[in-house]
């Protein structure tokens, strides 16, 4: 970070691009200046503001203010928007200083010239990393006698971007079993918003987007790219003009979702984390992997086990003989983890019942848990359970004696969706119950793992008292999930979580903070997956992506896929195992032992080193994937092609990230290639099985 006092420039340098401002003391804003590839200060502090041409129908620096406010000539999309107790909306805003608050972090202070009303913006860059984190900090500076302010839009950050005379934006969409399809679109002139109003992150979209000038690919190209770190609703507005400037603005919440500010109180907003790369679309990614194995995950450096979850085998009937004769048998394919999915507790034999009663069923398990959870561990594996802890049935005892805990307000009629009810986790009753009995059952249980799952969006949400922030539920309920799932970690150090929502819907840099691995879609099909993981991998690593080899037929599409293919889908991401394995044949239990061997091998490399997308599944007869180890020792190569044609041929796979004057050998056939062979010719496709769903894992080792 580098200041040139008397221009008011700020220049703050990630790994491989720098971000530029400037304070306008005249005119009571922060200007931003310049985001791209690194320059010298010297030159940043000369660097003009492009403002738009100043006319009495235009406001002068619509989309070059940092923070853009509502009041005076400003018609862009505000970064924050309030409501003071008279009615009115306008600010007008006084810079107050900057000040340098640890090492690559700088605070911009701000206040309103007269109202009482200050705002603080916060910028960071990560030690080694090549993101850039912003967040705001408001504060109601008023007497305890004044009216509270109340926020109306109030966004982490507003990432300007340069002027550009097209621009194209790439986004996630989809929806439940169908998460993460990647598409990129000319980004038209106005505002487009992408959003979630269901109360958690969702499978429709994700809080982050994409900009480049129409002309980036995957390793080539100039492209930006702003996240929103939150679990509740959201917003993402992006923001073309027809002069060709752009910009991010990332709040969370949706509108109407409103907070109180009262005199003294401080509202700090959640992190939004940008990254600008010139390496395509594949370096802002890696630049976003590497941030969150570094500073988002509490246990980024460690290895994943490989799990086999119980679901698609026994459903809701569990008990413990039919969970032992999987656990044996998981553990003779050398799974580390074994995961006891829903029915285990409660009167839970369907979706009907249950949810609240977190005891085990008394039929099904009369001696609790802690029998099966010691063979399990006898058998060399941690134990795993699933919980749903912010659900509950009506029916159900928890439901009978606390309906006041539910989420809705008490003259609507509360909407069930898959039976269950959301209960209110922005109360700390209700998440002190929450924590009393999770910790009672790791305790009793000796857990080493949780599913932690989320079944349902909000509907009639409001807190219960009413009152002008009455819907502030819609992200006080994460926050209150962030504290409890803080209790739990601190408490139980070893305890690991898997964040989950009906699949992805609920998958984030701010849920990731306080997880270890996320559920990426609950559609187990194989081939549909190399789509899903796509997208998903746009932002987040394969060190959180959980993928379940399951059985074929696959239970939702009815696909029929090799088991090998199946596998090396899987490979891509956390391995776990989620088929019955109680009627897998011999052949393939034998296969699967050799499969799991296999990715034990590579797992290092998959899960902690670079990924290179080689080809797009959505376009290429291939999908491939590489991931290089950290010391470029080792490379391994995920090869499927879902379907096949005659007179298709496959080119050669130019792989990246290698050192050009190496040799690389391929582990099993012994072929050897130089670095810069294989980057520049390629890889030749190793001959895959005739017929389709054909896959192949290659492995190289620096020689």
């Amino acid at each position: 970070m580098e200041i040139d006092e008397t221009s008011g420039t700020v220049l703050l340098r990630t790994a491989a691009s720098c971000y530029v401002l400037r304070l306008d003391t005249a005119a009571g804003s922060v200007h931003h200046v310049y985001w791209g590839a690194p320059l010298p200060l010297t030159d940043a502090a000369a660097l003009p503001v492009w403002a738009d041409h100043d006319n009495s129908f235009a406001g002068r620096y619509d989309g070059v203010e940092e923070y853009p406010v509502d009041g005076g000539a400003r018609f862009a999309v505000p970064a924050l928007d309030i409501r003071f107790d008279d009615g009115s909306s306008p600010l007008e805003p006084q810079t107050a200083g900057i000040r340098v608050a640890g090492e690559g972090h700088v605070v911009v202070s701000l206040r309103d010239r007269n109202r009482p009303l200050a705002w603080e913006l916060h910028y960071r860059v990560p030690a080694h990393g090549d993101v850039l984190e912003r967040w705001t900090e408001l504060v109601h500076t008023g007497e305890n006698r004044q009216e509270p302010v109340l926020l109306l839009r109030y966004a982490s950050a507003h990432w300007p971007m340069p002027l550009r005379p097209r621009w194209r934006m790439s986004s996630v969409n989809g929806g439940w079993s169908a998460e993460h399809r990647l598409e990129r679109s000319e980004l038209p002139v106005g505002e487009t918003t992408l959003s979630s109003r269901r109360g958690h992150t969702g499978h429709h979209t994700n809080p982050w987007v994409m900009l480049d000038g129409g002309q980036a690919d995957e390793e080539h190209g100039e492209v930006w790219a702003a996240t929103l770190a939150t679990s509740g609703s959201w917003r993402l507005t992006v923001q073309r003009t027809a002069a060709g400037r752009a910009g991010v603005v990332a709040s969370e919440g949706h509108e109407g979702v409103e907070i109180t500010l009262a005199p003294g109180q401080r509202y700090v907003t959640p992190i939004s984390v940008a990254a600008y790369s010139a390496d395509g679309f594949g370096g802002v990614s890696r630049a976003f992997h590497a941030h969150v194995r570094h500073h988002v995950l509490s246990h980024g450096d460690e290895l994943r086990p490989v799990l086999y979850n119980s679901w698609e085998a026994t459903s809701f009937a569990v008990d413990e003989e039919n969970q032992l004769e999987l656990a044996r048998r998981a553990a003779a394919l050398g799974v580390e983890l074994f995961v006891v999915d829903d029915g285990w507790f409660g009167a839970r034999d369907d979706d009907r019942a249950g949810l609240g009663d977190w005891t085990p069923h008394s039929q099904r398990f009369p001696r609790g848990l802690r029998p099966l959870a010691d063979q399990v561990h006898q058998l060399g594996m941690g134990f795993g359970v699933w919980v749903e802890p912010e659900m509950v049935n009506p029916d159900s005892d928890l439901y009978r004696k606390h309906p006041d805990w539910v989420l809705h307000l008490p003259d609507r009629t509360a909407t069930e969706l898959r039976h269950q009810l959301v209960l209110d986790f922005s109360r700390p009753d209700v998440t002190d119950w929450a924590y009393e009995w999770l910790r009672e059952l790791v305790v009793d249980n000796t857990v080493d793992f949780l599913k932690w799952d989320f079944n349902r969006s909000f509907t009639e949400a409001g807190v219960h008292a009413g009152g002008s922030s009455a819907r502030k539920v819609y992200v006080e309920h994460a926050r209150g999930l962030y504290l409890l799932l803080d209790r739990l970690r601190t408490d139980f150090p070893d305890l690991r979580i898997e964040t989950c929502a009906g699949g992805g819907g609920r998958v984030d840099l701010g849920i990731l903070r306080h997880t270890d691995q996320a559920w990426t879609s609950d559609n187990t099909d194989a081939v549909d997956r190399l789509t899903i993981q796509h997208g998903f991998s746009q932002v987040y690593p394969s060190t959180v992506m959980s993928a379940w080899v399951t059985d074929s037929p696959n239970p939702l599409t009815g696909r029929r896929v090799p088991l090998a293919f199946r596998f090396h889908s899987a490979m891509a991401g956390v391995l776990g195992i989620g088929g019955d394995l109680a009627h897998w044949t011999p052949q393939e239990m034998e296969e699967a032992t050799r499969l799991i061997a296999l990715y034990k091998d590579i797992r290092p490399v998959i899960q902690h080193g670079r990924q290179y997308r080689l080809s797009d599944p959505n376009q290429s007869p291939v999908t491939a994937v590489q991931y290089v180890g950290a010391d470029a020792e080792r490379t391994a190569v995920l090869v499927s092609r879902p379907s096949t044609a005659f007179g298709c041929i496959h080119p050669p796979l130019r792989l990246r990230g290698l050192v050009h004057d190496a040799r690389y050998r391929d582990e099993d056939s012994g072929a050897e290639w130089s670095g810069a062979t294989l980057a520049g010719f390629g890889l030749p496709v190793p001959e895959l099985p005739g017929g389709d769903y054909a896959s192949a894992l290659i492995r190289l080792r620096r020689v």
